[in-house]
């Protein structure tokens, strides 16, 4: 049975049984702040569960990719080093929601296995959770009564919290759980030790496949429980787990889900996949083949590399695939973007998305490559210089400040600086390694530290946005909780009637003030978090059941809103004008200014760009009125031709925002015609990432204000030039400029030269060699010219000279071609450099160094003489 019907069983399955069937919802989360990516197959449902929506059937199935890398949930470190851990994975699963509970769950689950999959019923156990007496929380009786009739009672253990009570993360919907595993050794091994000893022991043949949660509570922040309105199923079965049981392979990289990849893989380095657990070339492979899926994905579903974020962890996994690839399979190119192709065409079909993205995803892979392998090859020859400065000062062990350096500045693998000092017969500060890496954490720790207590409810009354129509609104506090951070203490809110728009679509969210005859409280930001518009205050009123007035800082909300439907029109009009290969890829709209990322693989010439502004500043002077469709059905939004972007959820109904021919699918606020928005004006073009370009511009009333300053400068010019036609003025001066310049150049070559008579009688002679150092005010130019026509006329002779030109201090260096295999120009000046607080470098016959402590020349001075 191949991965692709084994999925599609599932799902017929399923279907068969009233679920409705649904898309894998994407990887990268960009509305929960909880969560950075889908870490398993519930999360997508996580308002249901709590309460906060509506499902859209009380049954539902799916295949969801998941991304451990993070928080809890973090499978990154196993990956490569086992048969059965990954960082992406797809999570089949079945859901009801307030429907069916523990007794049918149970029931598909048990059919589906043994009868749809024909797995043998004496190869599988299943555990229940055995209560927990800290918690209350007694034995899971019913899970164990409906297990007793599928199958033998001594095949049913008995779970603790940690293994059979699962949670999402420290808080959220959890409950008991029932795990389903499947011995997969052979019969002589079963005779030797009884599967029973091996559940839950991390025996790579005995492995969980199904986990079926049966929902009942909410952890809340103070770690209580508290029972969920209604009872939920949530079941996550690994699907390349049962692959590997279906397909009778003894590891999941044996399957028909990562062969294609590894074949490819081999074709591509010339190395044989055995599959040893402890072989590095085969755990290279392993980590290559299942890195490339989560990257592919992220990228696809809008997550680029980044140094920050998710952005960070997506650039954490490819390079640790690059850096496996370099050290043991030997590939020293860019080769793993050639993966993406495979990947495509074998999941590409049932997840549209890698079609859709597939050149994106390869480019921006491959430019990742690119940058990292010039990373390794410069940190090689860093890790070259700290071995030869550990041997100079006697020392066997590499210091743990530098290694740590190299790995978190620099970005080098320091696993691959133990290899290289290992070589060397050298070792790394373990110890102090690891301290470094303390500190870091905890400073990132207290950087991001904040506690969040649990909600306070007021009322339970539906919280409603009409920020759409109203700045102002007559509110109450529904319900509030105390926040705690490094800037202090503050209040979180959620109001009866909110006109603050929460941050999302790229937008940030409203500030404004919440007020009533005796209180008033700034409002400093505005989010969505499970469904709740959460405004954050300054404090807490006196009387928080009391009637407040809501109101959005007006000025901050019409700026904000123009520049947000400016990016639909500047969306439309870079596909008209670059193509309609063009995609949003992420935004920012503030109200001093827009960011647009976009995906484009050139950089947009001049005109292009005068183009682009000229069609969006017609659309505005066009005075296009706002068509807003509020809760229309996806399909229908679609037919009128709204725009979908990859990478973000929709619900069943949407909001569709029309500007003429422009139309999009966003929940933002807007003008309600675009005249409004005044006027557009570019202020940048760059690159993001590789294949995205960056757009930012401004509009409304920052846009004026640009002019407005311009006009400003150009006045100024006038009365200084004392000219009105300021550009004929400019190009006067240029040329002046440049003919002073020449005459400057002109003067400082007969300077030089005079002065090389004098240098030349100045050199000392040192045994068989001759040394010169020398102070100079020159130019670096002129001294550059000076040292290499010494380098050649002296033989045998090193030349130092130390300049303090523009009041900088400067350290040039050379050597003569006969002694440049003995004394390393590029070693001399980083020694001398110490001194004045620089660094630079070169080749053995020339190098300089530049630096901030201009009185350190004379000590530099000093030691040069003893060269």
């Amino acid at each position: 049975m191949t991965s692709q019907e084994i999925r599609q069983k599932f799902l017929d399955y399923f279907k068969s049984k009233d679920h409705l069937i649904v898309p894998s919802a994407p990887i990268v989360l960009k509305d929960d702040p909880t969560l950075m990516f889908s870490n398993s197959g519930m999360t997508q449902f996580k308002d249901f569960f709590l309460g906060y929506k509506v499902p859209t059937a009380p049954r539902i199935a799916d295949t969801q990719k998941c991304l451990r890398v993070s928080g809890k949930h973090n499978d990154l470190d196993d990956v490569g080093r086992d048969t059965y851990h990954h960082t992406m994975f797809e999570m089949l699963g079945n859901w009801s929601f307030g429907d069916y509970f523990k007794k049918d769950a149970i029931a598909f689950a048990w059919e589906l296995l043994t009868g749809v999959y024909g797995i043998p019923k004496e190869n599988l156990y299943v555990t229940i959770f055995e209560g927990d007496a800290s918690e209350n929380l007694e034995r899971d009786q019913d899970a164990y009564d409906f297990w007793k009739s599928h199958i033998s009672e001594d095949r049913i253990i008995n779970g603790n919290k940690k293994d059979n009570f699962w949670e999402m993360g420290e808080s959220g919907p959890c409950g008991p759980c029932s795990e389903i595993h499947v011995d997969l050794r052979t019969p002589e091994e079963k005779a030797r030790v009884s599967g029973l000893e091996l559940v839950n022991n991390d025996h790579p043949q005995v492995v969980e496949v199904w986990n079926l949660v049966f929902m009942e509570f909410n952890r809340k922040a103070d770690k209580s429980l508290e029972k969920l309105p209604q009872q939920h199923v949530d079941t996550g079965m690994g699907f390349e787990r049962l692959c590997m049981a279906l397909q009778g392979k003894s590891s999941n990289y044996d399957t028909d889900v990562f062969t294609p990849l590894i074949a490819k893989v081999e074709e591509l380095s010339g190395k044989k996949y055995t599959g040893i657990l402890e072989d590095e070339k085969d755990i290279a492979i392993r980590v290559v083949v299942d890195h490339i899926r989560a990257v592919s994905f992220a990228i696809a579903d809008g997550q680029l590399p980044s140094n920050g974020g998710a952005g960070y962890v997506i650039r954490r996994i490819l390079r640790r695939a690059i850096s496996y690839s370099y050290r043991f399979l030997g590939m020293k190119e860019p080769f793993l973007f050639e993966l993406v192709s495979v990947l495509k065409d074998q999941m590409g079909p049932y997840f549209p998305e890698l079609e859709k993205q597939g050149n994106l995803v390869t480019e921006v892979i491959k430019s990742e490559e690119e940058s990292f392998l010039k990373t390794i090859e410069s940190g090689l020859v860093r890790v070259e210089r700290l071995i030869q400065q550990t041997i100079a000062d006697n020392s066997k062990v590499l210091p743990s400040v530098e290694v740590f350096e190299l790995y978190d500045t620099y970005g080098f693998p320091d696993d691959l600086t133990r290899i290289i000092a290992e070589e060397k017969g050298l070792t790394i500060d373990e110890e102090g390694f690891k301290a470094e890496m303390a500190k870091q954490k905890q400073r990132s720790k207290k950087d991001s530290a904040s506690k969040v207590y649990d909600w306070v409810v007021l009322e339970e009354k539906p919280e409603t946005f009409v920020g759409y129509d109203e700045l102002e609104a007559e509110t109450y506090i529904t319900r509030y909780r105390k926040v705690e951070n490094k800037d202090g203490e503050f209040y979180q809110v959620v109001l009866s009637n909110s006109p603050f728009y929460p941050e999302g679509g790229g937008q940030i969210g409203d500030k404004g003030v919440l007020e009533n005859a005796t209180e008033s409280f700034e409002v400093l930001e505005t989010k969505k978090e499970n469904g709740l518009i959460i405004s954050l205050i300054n404090g807490l009123p006196k009387d928080a059941g009391a009637v407040f007035y809501a109101k959005v800082n007006a000025t901050e909300r019409k700026n904000s809103q123009a520049n947000h439907s400016v990016t639909h029109l500047l969306h439309e009009a870079l596909r008209e004008v670059l193509g309609t290969h063009v995609e949003q890829k992420g935004s920012y709209v503030g109200p001093d200014y827009l960011r647009f990322d976009f995906s484009h693989f050139n950089k947009m010439t001049e005109e292009e760009l005068a183009v682009i502004e000229e069609k969006v500043n017609q659309k505005i002077k066009d005075s296009i009125a706002l068509q807003e469709f509020r809760n229309i059905p996806i399909q229908e939004a679609i037919d009128k031709g709204a725009m979908a972007l990859f990478g973000e959820k929709y619900g069943d109904s949407v909001r569709m925002i029309q500007f003429g021919s422009s139309k999009e699918l966003c929940g933002g606020t807007h003008v309600k015609n675009t005249s409004e928005i005044g006027h557009f004006k570019i202020t940048s073009e760059n690159s993001a990432a590789a294949g995205i370009r960056r757009i930012e511009a401004i509009s409304g009333d920052k846009s004026a204000e640009y002019f407005k300053n311009l006009e400003q400068q150009i006045t100024e010019l006038s009365q200084l030039l004392k000219s009105k036609d300021v550009v004929r003025s400019i190009e006067k001066l240029i040329e002046e400029n440049t003919s002073l310049k020449s005459e400057v150049e002109s003067l400082k070559k007969e300077k030089a030269k005079g002065e090389i008579g004098d240098w030349k009688s100045a050199y000392e002679q040192k045994g068989d060699k001759q040394l010169l150092v020398k102070k100079t005010s020159l130019d670096a130019g002129s001294v550059k010219d000076i040292v290499f026509q010494l380098k050649k006329e002296i033989p045998t002779s090193v030349t130092i000279v130390l300049s303090n030109a523009d009041d900088k201090p400067m350290i040039t260096v050379g050597v003569s071609d006969d002694l440049a295999a003995h004394y390393q120009a590029g070693a001399i000046v980083k020694e001398l450099a110490n001194e004045i607080q620089g660094g630079g470098g070169g080749n053995p016959g020339f190098a300089t160094a530049g630096g901030k402590n201009l009185d350190g020349l004379e000590n530099a001075y000093q030691k040069a003489l003893n060269i």
